[in-house]
């Protein structure tokens, strides 16, 4: 994935607030590593504050959340909102995790990027963040 973008591309995958259930983020950051990303996995327990914090220290280009918890109409809009304080108008934030398709709408309308719910193949989330970064990265 280095070719066209000059330098892999760098996701933080991470699980905000209390939801302690972390397999399918571990999922993810393997499948990602394996497409060819590098993954920087900041375990659990976060807050929005460490995730944007972590992002910003480690210059990704995507934030990836796993949310279990029910708490995503939180979460995202405090990331979005310290995103946008930050200027990290060029870094993508998505996700996944239980979240009802009503909920989804409503997050990307805010700015959220693609959610996946689970069972959604893991090369689907490996080419959507590949295609984002392709044409949003700032060079």
């Amino acid at each position: 994935m280095t070719n066209a973008l000059n330098r892999p591309i760098r996701v933080l995958i991470a699980k905000v607030g209390l939801d302690g259930h972390d397999r399918g983020a571990k999922i993810i950051a393997t499948a990602l590593r394996d497409a060819g990303m590098e993954v920087i996995y900041t375990g659990l327990r976060q807050t929005p504050e460490m995730v944007v914090n972590a992002a910003l220290q480690e210059d990704v280009d995507a934030i990836g959340i796993s949310i279990l918890s029910g708490a995503h109409m939180t979460v995202f809009p405090h990331i979005l909102a310290l995103m946008k304080e930050k200027q990290m108008d060029d870094v993508l934030l998505t996700g996944g995790g239980i979240i009802p398709e009503e909920d989804i709408e409503t997050l990307q309308q805010m700015g959220v990027g693609k959610l996946f719910t689970p069972g959604t193949p893991v090369t689907e989330i490996a080419d959507y963040i590949q295609q984002w970064t392709l044409e949003h990265r700032k060079f």
